[in-house]
């Protein structure tokens, strides 16, 4: 009786444990560099997802843009940038890509669920999430960083 309550003890206490270790280690996203993110951790912050690809002139063009941006609202913590290469490409495709370009936002790599919104049909796509984790909508064209930051602002 003594044995198999500490068989019941241990399996007990093992699987709270592994499911404790695999929601903390759950992720919905990890971009080039390794991190990994929750969109509920981003809440709080504008989330901006640039798709995007090198045959696609626009794209190119507003890179540079796109890095302002991003230097613009790292110090105010009110916003995060991504990008996802609307091509699919493996992670040293990605880097090489992301140097030729001097893309200095994050790229993403891998989607381990499924982004709140579809994947465009038209490039350059840009998608703005709102602070509380809803979309706000989809801005199609070539952006700059006055648009987005007009974007964030006004919704």
């Amino acid at each position: 009786m003594k044995k198999i309550l500490l068989y019941l003890v241990v399996g007990i206490g093992s699987l709270t444990l592994g499911v404790s270790y695999q929601l903390s280690n759950r992720y919905d996203f990890t971009t080039l560099d390794g991190s990994t993110y929750r969109f509920e951790e981003l809440q709080g912050k504008w989330v901006v997802i640039n798709y995007f690809a090198e045959w696609c002139a626009p794209c190119l063009r507003e890179i540079p843009e796109l890095n302002e941006f991003k230097a613009l609202t790292d110090g105010k913590q009110n916003a995060v940038l991504f990008g996802v290469s609307y091509d699919a490409m493996q992670d040293h495709e990605l880097s090489l890509l992301a140097k030729k370009y001097n893309i200095e936002f994050p790229l993403i790599n891998n989607v381990k669920t499924v982004l709140p919104f579809e994947t465009p049909k038209y490039l350059p796509a840009t998608y703005l999430i709102r602070p509380d984790g809803t979309l706000a909508g989809q801005l199609l064209g070539e952006q700059n960083s006055k648009s987005l930051k007009q974007a964030i602002a006004n919704d």
